[in-house]
């Protein structure tokens, strides 16, 4: 143990926090955490057990946080041990409630992280289980007056639970705008009777009218006060404030008036208006939760996919046991049948068969599956049966990582959010204080000058609840984030995983792709694409030789056969030809990616291979061997040329194949050149249509190779690309990232595509990283942006799909903006002055443009669920 002190606090008032720290192995490990934390301003004292292995320290607050002291254990090496959440709440009715809950749960000690989204209906909350317990967190959430859904069992009955709480939310929703319009409706025709010529005026009228409306107050507007009431107790103020004070004004007024006894022709009673207020606002509320549950579909639709059972073979006689999916371990053994829905992640060992990936992948094809492949838990067998052996269970398969990587994007923030998460948290009180100068300005000016025939108070309230009502903070609110989550969901169902909302609104505003060549536009894996053959004539007579012993009887004898009859014998598996035998068998002993191709290819059609005698690499050129007792020389044309091996005969094909983008290798045995063999990392079909794509979104398109200049100029050809402007030879591995630094510095919004480890520092230097899926672990860990399908065609998709969200948050952003500062003024009476007191606004008009502002928004994020990619 290590107790280390500092310098006193300067302010006085100090904090402990305790770390469970990981990665220590010995006291000096404590020893080290503890002196590099004792650096720390505001740090006082630290203790760090290495028997224990957390470190506590007392700290102040005001010069230094948490979040410092834990990087500061990861800058040297450590680890600490966090813990993350995610909860559903309901009851939030705008972005200021999320904030609330932010703050609240912010105020814990231990809490690290919170990120509430009122669109999303979550927060997710980052801390330290040894300073804080989940159910202090939950009851944080509680006291603030909102409610945590929460369910014993796994993720599905979570999952299914959260959903019955949102359906019961949106069931409560519309029997409470049934109720109110079915209240509603007679207190319109009783208050406005006279207006429209109904001998509706009968003693008691208004009292009826009062008592239906305080119905309508106690059962719709319930929700409203309890809230605006939960807010006060937090110091703070939101959309249901507007809405209470709002519908209060009206009602509480009227209701003065009546119980006064005063004369309703001077003072007008206002219990229509106060009933179709809360109407309008919680249909608009109901409206809005069932798009916003819409909005999150894609999550639904994904974990729809996971199988509830899986059919194992666990038993010595192989007897299939059906077992709740969360029992199957890995290794079991799993069987799945035709139509069946694969419940985890593994690698087929017995039968064939194809399956259907599109919900995953994107892929609309089945793809076959025979023994070695993987497969994917909740993709759907077609027609064969197999067995495979479980490689990832739970929440480590392929569809839960897809699920978590969807849940936090739509969760996250866009830096475009930024200025409207500003104005939500001072909106609801600028509105309030508007709302009493405008109430002031009617009351003791305005009210006289234009409306000298009514009471000034009942004007000056009446302008005032309007101005309440007319302002909307939730559009403010919806605006971004429901149109990540739209965005992000349909983004998951084409194969394309976007970690977060700041790489969704980078996307958008890429002008420059850069693609490394390697896995990327080719497959990754050397073929052999040509075999010439130019045999000597001893090795022709022995290939005739061999050929004359299948001649039917009364044909040609070996006395008849010559090379002038056979100029071009094809390679075939019946008459293999001198060269892949000697070629393949040689380079059996080499594990270079071009020797295992040509060793795959030789056996792919039939050719018998001999044992190497003896072996010899020449580095970056070729190899030597003995085979079948014959001296076998293989390498580039440079090497032939330093041994003697005449290559007259094929220089043209050299310099085709060459031009072609190929690695052209010359094989010679004894000294006889008997070929050529080309190889190359063949191009994925839909590389071409990809580049096309990118360029008709006015996309700068660059590709990156080690290649020399020659082939890498062939491939840009074939797929596309200016050889000369969109090509970048010659690049080693570790350079790449300095081609994206110079793009950058150049004034370009780069993204940058790879899959291979060697791409990693690139795609992490670039604005906005794409790791195609089906690549390594770390390039994905490194990317912000996962193409599942490994096509190319998914990197346009991406950037189109970006910049469709990117414009739908301008839109929701301008409309949220231009409705409050329209709507406002026109509330507050600026067009009375000019057009005369009738242009007064209704409150009911104000409730309804309120509420229906925020189903606005939410609908138009919804329109990108159409979205063609």
């Amino acid at each position: 143990m290590t107790t280390v002190a500092a310098a006193p606090s300067k302010s006085g008032r100090t904090k402990e926090l305790i770390i469970p720290i990981t990665g220590m192995h010995c006291a000096n490990c404590a020893n080290t955490v503890g002196r590099s934390l004792k650096r720390l301003p505001g740090v006082e004292a630290v203790n760090v057990s290495y028997a224990n292995e957390r470190a506590v320290l007392t700290y102040d607050p005001k010069q230094v946080t948490p979040e410092q002291v834990i990087e500061t254990i990861q800058s040297i090496g450590y680890g600490a041990a966090l813990a993350e959440v995610d909860l559903p709440v309901a009851g939030m009715t705008c972005a200021n409630c999320a904030n609330t809950i932010t703050r609240v749960l912010k105020r814990l000690d231990g809490v690290l992280d919170v990120n509430t989204s009122y669109a999303g209906e979550r927060t997710h909350v980052v801390y330290l289980p040894s300073m804080v317990d989940l159910s202090d967190i939950k009851r944080a959430i509680r006291d603030a007056g909102y409610k945590v859904i929460e369910v014993e069992g796994g993720e599905q009955e979570q999952v299914d639970a959260e959903q019955a709480a949102r359906n019961a939310e949106i069931a409560d929703k519309r029997r409470k705008v049934i109720v109110g319009a079915a209240l509603s409706a007679p207190i319109m025709v009783l208050s406005m009777a006279e207006m429209v010529g109904l001998p509706l005026d009968f003693p008691g009228r208004l009292w009826i009218v009062a008592a239906l409306t305080t119905v309508v107050q106690a059962y719709l507007g319930k929700d409203y006060y309890v809230s605006a009431w939960k807010a006060l107790q937090n110091r703070t103020a939101n959309m249901d404030t507007l809405v209470a004070m709002g519908s209060s004004v009206a009602y509480f007024y009227s209701l003065a008036i009546l119980a006064l006894g005063l004369d309703p022709m001077h003072y007008h009673v206002y219990f229509e208006s106060a009933a179709m207020i809360l109407t309008l606002i919680t249909l608009g509320k109901y409206l809005e939760a069932r798009a916003k549950g819409q909005a999150g579909d894609a999550i639904r639709k994904l974990l729809g996919l996971r199988a509830r059972t899986a059919r194992i073979v666990r038993s010595v006689d192989g007897e299939e046991v059906e077992v709740p999916v969360d029992e199957v371990l890995v290794g079991d053994i799993v069987v799945v049948r035709p139509g069946e829905k694969i419940p985890v992640d593994g690698v087929v060992i017995a039968g064939q068969s194809t399956v259907d990936e599109s919900m995953l992948t994107g892929e609309s094809l089945p793809v076959t599956k025979t023994v070695g492949d993987m497969v994917i838990g909740g993709s759907i067998n077609k027609t064969g049966s197999f067995r495979f052996r479980a490689t990832a269970v739970g929440k480590q398969t392929a569809l839960a990582q897809i699920v978590k990587l969807v849940q936090e994007a739509q969760a996250s923030r866009a830096p475009i959010q930024d200025l409207a998460d500003k104005v939500s948290s001072v909106f609801v009180p600028a509105v309030i204080a508007l709302a009493l100068a405008v109430g002031a300005y009617w009351y003791f000016w305005g009210a006289a000058a234009y409306y000298h025939h009514e009471n000034p108070l009942g004007v000056a309230l009446i302008f005032m609840a309007t101005v309440l009502l007319i302002s909307c903070p939730c559009a403010l609110g919806l605006a971004t984030p429901t149109a990540i989550m739209a965005g992000a969901g349909v983004g998951a169902q084409h194969g394309i995983l976007i970690k977060n909302a700041e790489a969704l609104q980078k996307a958008g505003s890429v002008d420059t792709v850069i693609l490394d060549k390697t896995g990327t536009l080719t497959r990754g894996k050397p073929t052999v694409t040509d075999v010439v053959e130019i045999q000597g004539e001893r090795f022709k007579k022995e290939a005739l030789l061999d050929l004359s012993r299948e001649v039917p009887q009364g044909g040609a004898n070996d006395g008849d056969l010559t090379a002038a009859q056979f100029p071009a014998l094809p390679l075939s598996r019946s008459h293999p030809l001198p060269l892949l035998h000697y070629a393949a068998s040689a380079e059996r002993a080499s594990e270079h990616p071009l020797a295992e191709a040509i060793v795959e290819y030789a056996r792919a059609h039939g050719v018998s291979l001999s044992e190497v005698e003896s072996f010899n690499s020449i580095t970056g050129r070729g190899i030597e061997a003995k085979v079948d007792g014959r001296s076998v020389l293989l390498g580039s044309p440079a090497l032939m040329l330093e041994r003697g091996v005449d290559l007259e005969p094929v220089q043209a094909e050299i310099a085709r194949l060459q031009d072609e983008g190929k690695t052209v290798m010359a094989v010679a045995v004894d000294g006889e050149l008997l070929g050529l063999l080309a190889v190359a990392d063949t191009l994925k079909e839909t590389s071409a249509e990809a580049i096309r794509q990118m360029h008709a979104l006015r996309l700068r398109v660059v590709m990156l190779t080690g290649d020399n200049r020659r082939t890498a100029r062939a491939i840009a050809r074939q797929v596309g690309l200016d050889p000369e402007r969109e090509v970048k030879a010659e690049v080693l591995p570790g350079a790449k990232a300095e081609v994206v630094r110079a793009e950058q510095a150049a004034g370009h919004v780069v993204a940058m595509v790879g899959d291979g480890v060697n791409d990693a520092p690139a795609l992490a230097q670039a604005d906005v990283g794409m790791a195609i899926g089906t690549g390594t672990d770390v390039a994905i860990e490194t990317a912000d942006i996962i193409l599942m399908r490994g096509d190319l065609r998914s990197v346009p998709q991406a950037i189109h799909l970006s910049r469709r969200t990117l414009r739908t948050i301008k839109q929701n952003l301008f409309w949220a903006f231009a409705y409050n500062v329209a709507a406002i003024p026109v509330a507050a009476g600026v067009l009375v002055p000019f057009f005369g007191p009738h242009y007064q606004l209704n409150p009911m008009i104000a409730a309804a443009a309120m509420a229906f502002s925020s189903v606005f928004v939410v609908s138009n994020s919804l329109r990108l669920r159409r979205i063609r990619l």
